[in-house]
């Protein structure tokens, strides 16, 4: 039961009232003055408090102050006569939540104590019949035959529902919704693996890596305007829709669109076809000095600027001023702020900000970080309060400073992985948990998305006999050897390289500065 404390000095004239709010289901007790009051508080917990502002000894505001003081989070609405301007400065000043002007109805009263106390679980009734309505038609989409548009439609609408359930900390309906998630991946896997081989040979197919700069940067490319592209590595979109409403501070959001990684859905494939602008077999037969297969020793990303500035110089014929940075530590990150000014004469300036690829890596391996993101929930948070005291929002703010246009998007997403899956494979295979590369794997073809012709997917291969498996939905790779400590190892972390609506279907926003 709603308990409230009402303090008026002439409290035998609101006793209609009391009794209303009594026969309406709240516990409601009176006092006369604020020491009383402060007294009561002293003994008793109160969800609402209303305040008469014109009393005898401590004034209204007076008691306010010590109110607030000892229960700030105790909502406090003032009642008062007096509409002087100053008074209700001087009260809201001090933090109440609302204030009524006397004299005041049931109706007024009622009204204010549910837009106090009652407004979070009004909503979340409402939130809770929206979603029960829009269930059966998630259901029906994600059984019908979608394309790839109305994938990324499906996927937006999946994400809209996680955010907004997730914020009322809702588990029976943020289940049923999982639930659905689990079967959307399932039938988005199916998709990618029935269709994903006819878009690479056609050109009937969704924006995929190789194509954003074409598609999605050189049209926004102008002579002596600036242009910023800022590539957070591994940002989800429902990462995006969390700092989103951070970045609109700074920026209009012009589009807000998605784009499909390609596979492996890896930095090493995904972000090198991104900033060449070719699917990896082509990167390797158009530079084979540079390309680095996965057992290959050295990084695997040390040449996306060259990648960048002859994609670039083809398109525009060394025509454009272009800066590249990538920011792979705090320090970094901060001394860069201050660089800013010095790009201002530049059309393009490209950002690669590694934050959020170290963030879900330390999930792996630091027993902190993983307490801190055990689930979506947790590691959207934990996005939110990074970006919020983190480098790239100063940066993103120095930006829109300057007037500048911006793009933010990705090269690949992660999911969070839960279902081991037993392989075998010699000491050539790479590493990775979503997705192996070799000649000797034995597995069990139902539980993968096997590629036996690497060339025929644009993926180079390191021998004749060389093939690529994919995991799908929330599954992990483990080898036999020790398998039970690498499963409670791995289990619940972020990987990427597979096949999901996580890992594929990321982020690309067009924005421009609001100065």
């Amino acid at each position: 039961m709603v308990s409230i404390l009402w303090v008026d000095d002439e409290i035998d004239l609101l006793k209609p009232h009391i009794i209303y709010l009594n026969q309406k289901g709240y516990n409601v007790q009176s006092s006369r003055s604020g020491d009383e009051a402060l007294d009561l508080l002293k003994l008793e917990t109160f969800d609402l408090i209303f305040l008469d502002e014109n009393m005898t000894g401590l004034s209204g505001l007076e008691t306010l102050a010590l109110i607030k003081e000892k229960y700030p989070r105790v909502p406090v609405i003032m009642i008062t006569k007096n509409e002087e301007e100053s008074i209700m400065d001087e009260a809201i000043g001090s933090k109440i939540s609302d204030y009524l002007i006397k004299p005041v109805n049931p109706r007024q009263i009622l009204l204010a104590i549910k837009k106090n106390i009652e407004t979070n679980q009004l909503v979340r009734q409402k939130m809770i019949r929206r979603y029960q309505s829009e269930f059966n038609k998630l259901s029906r989409d994600i059984s019908s035959n979608l394309d790839h548009n109305e994938w990324k439609d499906l996927y937006k609408r999946i994400v809209f529902w996680e955010l907004e359930i997730g914020s009322y900390s809702d588990v029976e309906i943020s289940d049923i919704l999982e639930m659905q998630k689990v079967q959307a991946n399932n039938q988005f896997c199916k998709f990618i693996t029935k269709n994903y081989k006819s878009w690479l040979h056609n050109n009937n197919s969704p924006l995929l890596s190789n194509k954003v700069f074409q598609t999605k940067v050189f049209p926004e490319i102008e002579k002596n305007k600036t242009l910023y592209f800022v590539l957070i590595d591994n940002l989800r979109y429902d990462q995006w829709k969390m700092i989103s409403s951070l970045v609109s501070k700074d920026f209009d959001v012009l589009d807000d669109d998605i784009y499909y990684s390609i596979l492996p859905t890896s930095t090493q494939y995904s972000r090198n076809s991104l900033f060449s602008g070719l699917l990896p077999l082509e990167i390797q037969k158009k530079f084979p000095e540079f390309w680095r297969n996965d057992s290959d020793e050295g990084g695997k990303n040390m040449y996306e600027e060259l990648f960048l500035r002859k994609l670039v110089d083809e398109k525009f014929n060394h025509d454009i001023k272009l800066s590249y940075n990538k920011i792979t530590n705090i320090d970094f990150g901060r001394k860069f702020v201050n660089q800013i000014n010095n790009l201002s004469n530049n059309e393009l300036n490209v950002i690669v900000y590694n934050f959020v690829d170290m963030l879900s890596h330390a999930r792996t391996d630091m027993k902190v970080i993983k307490e801190l993101a055990e689930d979506d929930y947790a590691y959207r948070s934990l996005t939110l309060s990074w970006f919020e005291h983190s480098p790239l929002r100063e940066i993103l703010r120095k930006i829109s400073d300057h007037g500048a246009k911006l793009i933010i998007t990705t090269d690949h997403g992660t999911i969070n992985v839960e279902k081991p899956i037993k392989i075998i494979g010699d000491r050539n295979v790479n590493s990775n948990l979503r997705y192996k590369q070799g000649k000797n794997l034995n597995f069990k073809a139902n539980e993968v998305f096997e590629i036996s012709d690497p060339h025929s997917y644009f993926l180079p291969k390191q021998n004749i006999s060389s093939k690529f498996i994919f995991n799908t939905e929330k599954n992990y790779f483990v080898y036999q050897n020790n398998y039970n400590n690498f499963v409670n190892f791995y289990k619940n972390t972020y990987q990427h390289g597979g096949i999901s609506m996580e890992e594929m279907l990321v982020p690309i926003i067009k924005l421009n500065s609001k100065k």
